[in-house]
């Protein structure tokens, strides 16, 4: 399988990388983990970016806050599927990540998933990653299974409390 590279412009980022981390662990499905920045570190972000696909990854997820210049530094030097998760920060609550991340030049895409989405950005890559393995796109089927009954269970509770003939 594939490997998912994930970049975060600052270690400040983690908590949010950490929501990406469970869910790909949770897949099992393989990861290495990073700080580069795409303004103090530059030539290590274009190198990695660069020899990802060499290195065995399938996917690669940036995520940065304010600027947020990381994911689209990571998508200029590769032609792996790249996703941005924009940080919040104290500014601009993540607006300002989240417009530097969507807004990329034609021919440079970056998916974008919400503000702090690590989550959402693991559960994209494993989308892309299942087009070409089965038994990922299986775990999928299953989470979302999972998940529809946990929502249909809850449904059931409030109903079984509220709703009521009088």
């Amino acid at each position: 399988m594939k490997k998912v590279g994930i970049v975060m412009g600052s270690d400040s980022d983690l908590p949010i990388v950490e929501k990406a981390i469970d869910v790909l662990k949770t897949f099992s499905i393989p990861f290495e983990v990073h700080v580069y920045s795409a303004h103090r570190t530059p030539e290590e972000a274009k190198t990695f970016a660069a020899s990802a696909r060499e290195n065995g990854f399938g996917v690669l997820i940036a995520a940065a806050g304010m600027a947020a210049h990381l994911a689209g530094a990571i998508a200029a030097n590769t032609t792996l599927p790249v996703i941005g998760i924009p940080c919040k920060s104290t500014n601009l609550d993540g607006i300002d990540a989240l417009l530097s991340t969507v807004q990329m030049p034609s021919g440079i895409p970056v998916a974008t998933v919400a503000i702090n989405g690590g989550a959402n950005a693991a559960l994209l890559s494993a989308e892309i990653l299942a087009l070409q393995d089965s038994a990922l796109a299986e775990k999928l089927i299953a989470k979302r299974k999972a998940d529809a009954e946990k929502v249909l269970e809850k449904d059931q509770a409030i109903a079984e409390k509220y709703n009521t003939n009088y």
